[in-house]
């Protein structure tokens, strides 16, 4: 039995890949997550995962950080990562931060289903035309990968809220908790980055955004 998660917040592209895998693979126990919080419950209850697809842009995902996390949690899982951005750039982040691949939302069904094979036996998959060699700055967004992945959802989310340029209070405010509380995210980010001030924040939180703010 091939136990595959798909993590999507779109129900009809969880659908059109649900379609897609059971159509050429046998024996296929499909389970479905529509953010980042469903999505590890279901990895903490399912100790046999052979494949997760990930989105990288669900709710909790925050770009890369339900990536980076999840690779934390579960260091040898086998992470996909799904999505519309064929960027280069974003593909290569993607593969520094540990994914086994990425697979364009645009392939077809038979695209989806040789990447995913090819991921179970254990390759690497990427969309074709994609020249790794291109990207040169691998090693450095993958430590500063291993320095977020310390980071708890929370705190990732202050820390986006200080890219955006919020103050304390106003983050507090977001996420309907105290300002205090914000004060202790900010410095507990700041002892796992290694850093000491919100510029440096800022930078690293711009590093990790696949999309510029809206």
């Amino acid at each position: 039995m091939i136990t595959l998660v798909i993590a999507d917040d779109h129900p009809l592209y969880r659908d059109a890949l649900r379609s897609a895998l059971s159509m050429s693979l046998d024996n296929l126990n499909l389970l479905e997550a529509s953010d980042l919080t469903q999505t590890i419950d279901i990895l903490e209850n399912n100790g046999d995962v052979d494949l997760l697809l990930l989105d990288l842009h669900m709710p909790g995902s925050g770009d890369l950080f339900g990536l980076i996390h999840i690779r934390k949690l579960y260091p040898d899982l086998p992470v996909a990562v799904v999505s519309g951005l064929e960027d280069p750039s974003i593909i290569s982040k993607v593969l520094s931060a540990g994914a086994l691949g990425f697979v364009s939302k645009t392939s077809g069904s038979a695209k989806i289903a040789e990447a995913v094979q090819s991921m179970l036996d254990g390759d690497v998959w990427v969309p074709d035309g994609f020249d790794e060699q291109a990207v040169d700055d691998e090693d450095e967004f993958a430590a500063l990968a291993d320095k977020v992945s310390s980071l708890t959802p929370a705190q990732y989310k202050v820390l986006c809220f200080m890219r955006d340029g919020l103050l304390n209070k106003q983050i507090g405010f977001k996420l309907d908790i105290a300002e205090a509380t914000v004060k202790a995210h900010v410095t507990s980010i700041f002892r796992k980055l290694g850093i000491n001030n919100r510029t440096q924040a800022v930078l690293i939180a711009s590093q990790l955004q696949l999309q510029p703010p809206e």
